[in-house]
């Protein structure tokens, strides 16, 4: 049965995060500044609203320190202690180049990574908050960026250029890129879901599976992207699942239930749904012959901007491993193969009557839960079981 938390929020919350710590805590963000804490039961325990009105875009418990909440909000980083909701402990004001839409910690908490309008990803240091690299290659919004788990110095980034990119920190050009509008037209299958118009593939959200390997993007043309990263940093293959019949706003792994290949994901067509992926020819390529290298396409792509103008982009293939990862010859996205779009569909369909806004997977009180921010002050929160 669903739950409702209210009472945290009197605008509509746009991002929602859960600590790794003992207390379990939950935090959420809304319009206009506004932060609450939650306990795992859905109690509120206090709630804070940031100078300036401007909205919370991102909330992200440190890993390494569950005292410490990260929340953005327009080109600022403020740091907050969720037990002692006051001032902001630290404020890194134009932590972004532009208004930030998305953090990222690493798994060390000792880097945050920052994802702007300007397209640019920057990666601050931490504590001290000292911009430690700019990687500017996205030509358009970049609306989310997540650390490669075991790997502290690789990120994926993505943005409304619909361009997903894999970075090394040691470089200041992306290890790759994939164009997801490349993709779209390599697709075979141009067949229409009942309902579904043809939406440029902007990506929305990216996450990373707990393996470290596995990739997921969700995308305006209501797919859910599929990159697996082999040796090297190379990536290897690439797919998708049809995962709405509008734009796939949220893509989460979730790393507690029983495989690293879980996806939850939500879209503008108000649904909520879990995936098993593990057997999805991107994760587990064997026994599923049937793999195509795409072309190498050489045309200009379109991105489309807030504004819904339309720029040129022209897709990079960065196609340069770090030092320490190289492997033989470089190769680019272009080489990576191409699966077949997985046709199995989800193993729970939850229609939640409202546009997504924000999920995130998390463990209350032993049971396996999604919370959805919609258009609404309040959270819904789902369990994930039986499965």
């Amino acid at each position: 049965m669903a739950r409702q938390w209210s009472g945290g929020h009197s605008t509509p919350v746009l991002c929602v995060g859960a600590s790794s710590g003992p207390d379990g805590l939950l935090a959420s963000g809304s319009e206009g500044g506004e932060v609450a804490v939650w306990s795992q039961e859905g109690n509120l325990i206090s709630r804070l609203t940031l100078p300036g009105d401007e909205d919370l875009t991102s909330v992200v418990f440190s890993p390494a320190a569950p005292t410490l909440l990260y929340t953005s909000h327009g080109d600022t980083v403020s740091v907050l202690d969720p037990r002692n909701l006051k001032d902001p402990v630290e404020t890194f004001r134009g932590a972004g180049e532009e208004e930030i839409n998305a953090l990222a910690l690493n798994e060390t908490g000792s880097a945050v990574a920052v994802a702007d309008d300007s397209g640019a990803v920057r990666v601050l240091e931490l504590p001290a908050g000292k911009v430690c690299r700019s990687l500017r290659r996205h030509t358009n919004i970049c609306s989310s960026v997540a650390f490669r788990p075991h790997r502290p110095n690789n990120l994926v980034s993505a943005g409304l250029d619909m361009q997903v990119m894999l970075w090394g920190l040691q470089k200041t050009r992306p290890l790759w890129t994939l164009n997801l509008q490349d993709v779209a037209e390599e697709q075979d299958d141009h067949q229409q879901r009942p309902g579904q118009l043809f939406n440029p593939p902007l990506a929305h959200c990216v996450s990373v599976a707990s393996c470290g390997n596995i990739v997921g993007c969700a995308a305006e043309d209501g797919r859910v992207h599929v990159m697996r990263i082999g040796s090297g940093s190379k990536l290897e293959q690439q797919g998708a699942v049809k995962a709405h019949s509008q734009g796939a706003s949220q893509a989460h792994f979730v790393s507690f239930l029983s495989h690293p290949y879980w996806l939850v994901t939500g879209g503008n067509d108000s649904q909520v749904a879990l995936w098993d992926l593990s057997r999805h020819p991107v994760v587990a390529p064997e026994g599923k012959g049937q793999a195509a290298v795409p072309k190498r396409r050489k045309g200009k792509s379109k991105a489309r901007k807030k504004e819904d103008s339309r720029d040129k982009a022209k897709t990079r293939l960065g196609a340069e491993a770090e030092k320490e990862e190289a492997e033989g010859d470089d190769e680019a996205a272009g080489g990576a193969e191409r699966v077949t779009e997985e046709k199995a569909g989800p193993k729970l369909s939850i229609r939640h009557g409202d546009k997504v806004n924000w999920l995130c997977p998390a463990v209350l009180k032993g049971e396996p839960s999604v919370l959805v921010a919609d258009q609404s002050p309040s959270l819904t929160v789902y369990p994930l079981s039986p499965l």
